[in-house]
């Protein structure tokens, strides 16, 4: 791989689904990296990893992004895959996992799967740059995130490439510097990032001063709820029953409840991989023996048997989609003898985000308090990532601020775009996360004047 040029600054935008690179020149021209797989470019990178084995013994080989998947589903080695695997970045509880004969940390996966990301990368994108921001969640996904560990293990794995002078920047800040090439006049404006695990937000306010565009930060807040959150929703209500939640099974001469706690491997696909080797598949087969509908717990059994999450979870994340446009879905799951169908009207799926819904709002409420702005003050919304466009959460934006302001970008390219550009900015370590004048408006300090930013393009 070739050097990168000193001029280039280089976005990345690790994401919990997907990961995009993007790369500004020093003339602020930003492109993202392009992906030649299956006979198309994709600026998409998966954010999965497989590992297999040619021969037991032979040592771990993994891929990453599409070829990862096409690796998986090929199931012409014994393999272990990986996706999602950002949502355990912050877990202090998460130490290692098996591959093979090998334990990985969080910061030997992230490692691997940034190694795969360069060599598809192609000859404008390496680590060797001098010029890297890396975007980070406001809040990390989890019931408790521990953030510093989180970017503990993030710097230990870019260090590794070479990449240990890597500049950490908030996502949704990614996405407004993106968003703030268009703006025509001066604007305070809210940035929504819906997200795999997280959403975040951010709100800031730009200014033109002689020609250059100043930023200043006025507030940030995040919450673990996204995508993958209203994905569990369909499982839940849909997939699990069909499963046997809610079923019964005998112990001697008591009629008892199938445990829940096995359905809560449901709320990330990539969990039911780990049925395996923690115990609990093992149980499943002894309670199928005494289930009163033995049927259900066994097409669990298949699909954790069998390595179906992943086909089980695309099936969820299209009917997802599609409910963004449709009244009504077809729900349908079929694979190795496992069929499930459901009609979900949207009506249904409302009703059953409608607490995650209910949370996003607070946590709205909790940026615009931070801000010291009301809903009014807002002059322009920016909403990012797939999520945003599930009716639910549009409708939340409208209601809270009004049709005309609502503006999205590019759904999966607008952070990495912003992050790349951030690193043109005049001070672009100003806006590193957790330090200097961004820490300052997010511990609510008083406003930074937005003259001390510069300008970071024409």
């Amino acid at each position: 791989m070739s050097s990168a040029s000193p001029a280039v600054s280089i976005g990345i935008d690790f994401g919990t689904s997907n990961t995009v690179v993007a790369i500004a020149a020093d003339d602020r021209r930003v492109e993202a990296i392009r992906f030649d797989h299956g006979g198309q470019r994709h600026s998409v990178y998966v954010s999965a990893l497989c590992f297999w084995e040619d021969r037991p013994g032979a040592g771990a080989q993994a891929e990453g992004g599409p070829w990862a998947i096409e690796t998986f589903l090929e199931g012409r080695h014994v393999y272990r895959f990986l996706q999602s695997f950002k949502t355990f970045a912050a877990s202090s509880s998460f130490q290692t996992t098996q591959v093979f004969r090998q334990r990985f940390k969080f910061e030997d996966i992230l490692a691997a799967f940034l190694r795969t990301l360069a060599r598809h990368g192609g000859e404008k994108f390496g680590f060797e740059t001098s010029n890297i921001t890396v975007g980070r969640p406001v809040r990390f996904a989890g019931g408790n995130p521990d953030e510093a560990l989180a970017m503990q293990r993030y710097r230990a794995a870019f260090e590794r490439l070479g990449a240990g002078h890597a500049r950490y920047v908030y996502e949704p800040v990614g996405a407004a510097f993106s968003f703030a090439r268009r703006l025509e006049r001066d604007a305070t404006v809210l940035v929504a990032d819906f997200g795999g695990g997280t959403s975040d937000f951010s709100v800031m306010r730009f200014s033109r001063t002689g020609g250059a565009l100043r930023a200043e930060p006025l507030g940030h807040a995040g919450i673990g709820i996204a995508g993958d959150t209203f994905d569990y929703r369909i499982v839940d209500h849909v997939v699990s029953p069909r499963l046997g939640k809610g079923s019964s099974f005998r112990s001697f001469d008591k009629v008892l409840p199938v445990p829940s706690g096995h359905y809560t491997n449901l709320a990330r696909w990539h969990q039911l991989a780990m049925m395996k080797s923690n115990g609990d598949l093992r149980e499943l087969r002894d309670l199928a023996r005494t289930a009163l509908k033995p049927k259900l717990l066994e097409d669990f059994i298949t699909i954790v048997d069998f390595d179906l999450g992943f086909s089980l979870y695309r099936a969820v994340s299209d009917a997802k989609v599609a409910l963004s446009v449709q009244d009504e879905v077809d729900f349908r799951f079929k694979g190795g003898g496992v069929d499930i169908g459901a009609a979900i009207t949207r009506k249904k799926f409302d009703a059953w985000i409608a607490d995650d819904i209910a949370r996003l709002a607070a946590t709205v409420d909790k940026v615009l308090a931070e801000a010291g702005v009301t809903a009014r003050e807002i002059e322009k919304v920016f909403l990012t990532g797939g999520t945003s466009f599930v009716p639910a959460v549009r409708k939340l934006f409208a209601e809270r601020f009004g049709n005309e302001r609502l503006m999205s970008g590019d759904q999966f390219e607008s952070i990495a775009y912003g992050l790349a550009l951030i690193g043109h900015s005049p001070d672009p370590d100003r806006w590193t996360a957790g330090g200097g004048l961004e820490a300052r408006a997010k511990r609510g300090a008083s406003r930074v004047p937005s003259a001390l930013f510069g300008r970071y393009f024409c």
